[in-house]
């Protein structure tokens, strides 16, 4: 009896040093991110992705700062991870150039159980439809088909059949605005280390399914119905036996390719699961697709500055978005500026108090620098990408403030003419916080009217609302979907074909990525 408790002993040793000896997962980080608009002159090179390469990349999520229980759990080979300002479409040399380099690192570290893919979904390339599936398509040649790759991407991206074949593991945020973005990423890649670890490896069965539909987030937002109650079916279904996640794409809206549609897919081990998890996402999304309204209340630019000079409510927020640039747009259209300065409430200091943020103008910001905060300057601020509406404005007021150093704008002024307090930048920069402009001496609470480059608002302008409306300005994010001229996504697309047949919603089978051929 003792021999055998000293050799269940000895057994049971071996089993525990084998499991502590047992290597941690060598997984890789990578991805190349924007949201680029194509009905955009603009176009974006490799400077505005402002690339992390190597032990950097970790600073961009939380959870994995380097005494973390997720970064305890793998070997890490952190290659390139670039995210760009939403804007016009990339040109084929920055993508080839950031692509390059990433591929490079890849192959200094092979082989790889995982690697994590973090991208945005919605990048467009000059020359290229999908770029997204070009990049895990050439990731795949190098690190193989053993790997497991996690995706994850904004829901305002597009889930490609190639994108999704080589992608193993797939998800997207369930919430827009995009409070989730770090939960999302999270997941993603806690996925990736559970099927690593668990042995279980890539999932057995990938749904997926086009839904067609094409919408403007401004129109899907998850704060109201019906996309409150849509994307609540989400994470339901994927906590479903068999199922891995389950995720819905809007798509975006402001890009001509065939690939840009909505999605479901939905991961797992069981068929059966997976299949009527994905069908039900599929159908509750179509079932809703009339109920779709835009999140605020939406006029023309006249009408939505009546509305703010009679609100009581302040600050009353105008989203000039037609020109969003966290949305794609440009970010320098002049049309809204040219029309607020008009206008004979604002042409008195003692006028109505009007924030504008903002628009780019280097030659007016290098004056103002000279000329000094509290004296007058005069120079031309936008339409330097994006003149199809407004051509570049000749500003003459006085300097206000000068903050120098900001990551994005660089440079940034506050120019005041009449009663309007205009931020002009060095280089765009979209508006977001509270601290974008007390930085600058200006208090977004107080303002009578406060207009931002943007589409529905960011929870800290949300918050700090008194009333808002969304103009419809134009801009490469016009929120008119029936003016772009779509010419090359797939047809019949709601809502630009109302009266289309119902459409095929049940699951395409995408084979396992050891499987799938281009």
């Amino acid at each position: 009896m003792k021999k055998l408790l000293i050799l269940s002993s000895f057994l049971l040793c071996l089993i525990s040093c084998s499991e502590k000896e047992k290597p941690l997962p060598r997984i890789a980080i990578a991805g190349i991110a924007i949201e680029s608009s194509t009905f955009s002159p603009a176009v974006t090179e490799e400077g505005a992705f402002k690339a992390r390469v190597g032990e950097e990349v970790f600073t961009y999520y939380p959870f994995m700062n380097a005494d973390s229980s997720t970064r305890a759990r793998a070997q890490w080979f952190p290659t390139l991870r670039g995210h760009a300002i939403p804007g016009g479409i990339v040109s084929k040399e920055a993508y080839e150039s950031l692509l390059g380099k990433t591929l490079d690192m890849l192959k200094q570290n092979l082989p790889y159980d995982g690697l994590f893919l973090d991208i945005h979904g919605a990048m467009s390339v000059v020359g290229l439809d999908d770029p997204e599936g070009d990049m895990i398509s050439r990731i795949r040649e190098v690190v193989g088909s053993e790997t497991i790759i996690s995706t994850s991407m904004d829901l305002h991206g597009n889930v490609s059949e190639r994108l999704a074949g080589h992608s193993d593991l797939i998800t997207c945020y369930r919430m827009a605005p995009h409070e989730d973005a770090i939960e999302s990423k999270k997941r993603a890649l806690v996925n990736l280390l559970d099927r690593i670890e668990s042995g279980k490896g890539k999932p057995k069965y990938k749904a997926w399914i086009p839904v067609p539909i094409l919408l403007p987030g401004e129109k899907t937002s998850t704060r109201i119905e019906p996309g409150k109650g849509l994307y609540a079916k989400v994470d339901p279904e994927s906590k479903k036996e068999g199922v891995i996640d389950a995720a819905i794409w809007i798509g975006y809206a402001w890009a001509d390719e065939p690939r840009n549609h909505a999605v479901v897919m939905v991961t797992g081990d069981d068929e059966k699961q997976v299949k009527e998890s994905a069908e039900y996402l599929a159908k509750s999304f179509w079932d809703v697709r009339n109920q779709f309204e835009f999140v605020a209340p939406v006029a023309y630019l006249d009408e939505s500055v009546e509305m703010a000079l009679k609100s009581e409510k302040k600050p009353f927020v105008i989203s000039d978005m037609g020109d969003n640039p966290t949305a794609g747009g440009a970010g320098d259209v002049t049309w809204t500026l040219t029309e607020l300065l008009k206008r004979p409430e604002f042409k008195s200091e003692t006028g109505p108090e009007l924030i504008y943020a903002s628009i780019p103008g280097p030659d007016l910001v290098a004056k103002a620098k000279t000329a000094g905060i509290g004296n007058r300057v005069e120079g031309l601020v936008g339409a330097m990408v994006d003149n199809r509406f407004a051509p570049p404005v000749l500003l003459k007021g006085k300097v206000l403030a000068i903050n120098e150093g900001d990551q994005d704008a660089q440079t940034e002024v506050v120019v005041q003419v009449g009663s309007l307090k205009i931020i002009v930048t060095e280089k765009r920069k979209p508006y977001h916080y509270v601290k974008d402009f007390t930085e600058l001496g200006l208090d977004p609470a107080k303002t009578d009217v406060l207009v931002v480059k943007i589409g529905y608002l960011v929870p800290e302008l949300y918050d700090l609302r008194g009333d808002w409306v969304m103009a419809l300005t134009p801009g490469g994010v016009d929120q008119d979907l029936e003016r772009l001229g779509y010419e090359r996504i797939k047809r019949p697309m709601f809502p630009l074909d109302k009266d289309m047949p119902e459409p095929d919603l049940s699951v395409r089978w995408i084979p396992s990525s050891a499987d799938f051929k281009d």
